[in-house]
């Protein structure tokens, strides 16, 4: 699918924020004062930034606030709720360390919505029958893991950081490995889609289109193999390899900043592949799968 800036940045960059929150919200010992405002603002500017480039993919952007009515039945609609119940709960939480007072049953309650913000981002592209490579249940695990990692490296737990920057590395790895084979296993073939399977294997006489579309616009994107794999390459050096070398070494704030530079641009990167790399079966239509 087209590789949208704005979803790319949304995606990556709310993961970070939420991640952080859910960190600040377990820590039995939470920061107090200026420095938990100072991690609260880090955390809200990161996730609120990411909701604000969301919108820049809204066709209409004034009617953002209608995606609210739709929880029962849109996952979009409840990231909408779950992220303002996350943002406002949270609120509280750091109102209560900026004067001293550590709530902690509130914490665990916006950290667990913050857990359920990112779930329920995921959720937007897992449910998606007609992507398989999005359609599996390792799609929410990554988004978590990412969330998890990138907020652990945030907040300054490096050995936490460390291992779930290993851990998200593997698993990383393997949804690519996998990725590339779930659109042959869904069995999805011009043949079913027709229901003309029994008469042979058919085949499209003519183009559906003399030129472009919204359709080829959004939903069929090709990016070479030999591209892909440079860029997955690129993509685990920079979102694992680089940061937990850069984590063991001394000057842990110099560092830590730098390896959190490098896991941003690892995950930028991750993500573009997460939209090139999905074949929605439309493409079947037009002779692209």
């Amino acid at each position: 699918m087209h590789p949208a800036p704005s979803i790319i940045l949304f995606t990556t960059l709310s993961g970070l924020g939420f991640g952080l929150l859910i960190w600040l919200g377990v820590d039995p010992t939470p920061p107090t004062g200026w420095v938990a405002f100072a991690f609260y603002a880090i955390a809200y500017a990161l996730a609120l930034s990411g909701l604000a480039a969301s919108s820049f993919h809204l066709g209409r952007r004034d009617r953002a606030l209608k995606a609210f009515r739709q929880w029962r039945t849109s996952w979009l609609s409840r990231e909408a709720w779950l992220a303002a119940l996350a943002l406002g709960v949270s609120g509280l939480h750091a109102l209560g360390l900026l004067f001293g007072i550590a709530l902690l049953p509130l914490g665990w309650l916006s950290a667990a919505l913050s857990l359920a913000t990112v779930a329920a981002t995921a959720m937007i592209y897992a449910q998606l029958r007609t992507v398989p490579r999005w359609y599996h249940w390792s799609t929410p695990i990554l988004f978590i893991a990412l969330s998890l990692s990138g907020g652990a490296l945030l907040s300054g737990r490096v050995e936490i950081a460390s291992g779930l920057l290993l851990l998200t590395g593997a698993l990383q790895f393997w949804v690519w490995y996998d990725g590339d084979r779930r659109f042959a296993r869904s069995g999805t073939t011009l043949a079913s889609a027709t229901g003309l399977g029994e008469q042979g294997v058919p085949r499209a006489l003519f183009p559906p289109h003399t030129g472009s579309n919204y359709l080829l616009d959004e939903m069929v994107y090709v990016v070479a193999r030999r591209h892909a794999l440079k860029l997955r390459s690129i993509a685990l050096v920079m979102m694992v390899l680089l940061p937990v070398l850069l984590l063991q070494l001394p000057m842990p704030h110099l560092f830590g900043l730098l390896a959190l530079a490098c896991h941003l641009a690892g995950v930028l990167t991750a993500r573009w592949l997460f939209f090139a790399e999905a074949e929605h079966v439309v493409g079947l239509y037009y002779g692209k799968r």
